[in-house]
């Protein structure tokens, strides 16, 4: 092969397609999370394409609720990619259980259709529950651990500390600085030393 007619070849060749990454100036992070526009924009698509217009939407409809949809993510304000995405499942399971609530509520419903509506809108809404426990959990807005101490004193004077932690208790046997120094029933000596012992009730006789 003549090198005019492989020069005449390579100029028939597409050139091969380069994609270079730049996340030195991100204009749509509130959007996507990510330090990269390509992400956001992507984002952006599969969020505002969840949307249900109808058989004949309107131009001015169409903008209005894919400016709301936006509005959403911006408001949710994605700190990462993973949040960008959990943002956009948040918007899509909402407008699907919408959707089919609206289904639902259709005069001409059968009792059938009724049911499986309102049966996919309950799905989508518990899915949307679970999506928004993993954004929480992700930003560290988790449930919060309580630790309640309960203190019990039986004769002998040993204190039983209960902990009481998500339901569960656990039990230890320690001398606990709030703790009885004494047991029940037992004579408490005065601090003068003249004066007689004080005695304690039992508990019969409190």
């Amino acid at each position: 092969m003549t090198k005019a007619k492989t020069i005449r070849r390579q100029a028939k060749e597409p050139l091969p397609k380069v994609h270079k990454l730049d996340s030195s100036n991100p204009k749509l992070k509130y959007i996507g999370g990510s330090s990269f526009d390509a992400w956001n924009n992507t984002i952006a698509g599969q969020a505002t394409g969840s949307i249900w217009h109808g058989h004949n939407p309107e131009v001015d409809r169409i903008h209005e609720r894919q400016v709301a949809s936006l509005s959403l993510l911006a408001g949710i304000s994605p700190n990462d990619e993973f949040e960008g995405m959990l943002a956009a499942q948040l918007l899509a399971s909402h407008n699907a259980a919408m959707e089919c609530y609206r289904r639902a509520m259709i005069a001409e419903q059968t009792l059938e259709g009724r049911k499986e509506n309102l049966g996919q809108a309950n799905k989508l809404s518990r899915t949307h529950a679970t999506l928004l426990e993993a954004l929480n959990r992700h930003r560290g807005k988790g449930q919060q651990k309580v630790t309640v101490e309960h203190v019990h004193v039986h004769n002998g004077g040993q204190a039983i500390v209960s902990n009481v932690e998500g339901g569960g208790v656990l039990t230890k046997s320690e001398n606990q600085p709030h703790a009885l120094g004494y047991a029940p029933g037992e004579t408490l000596r005065s601090p003068n030393a003249e004066r007689e012992a004080v005695p304690i009730a039992s508990d019969g006789k409190r």
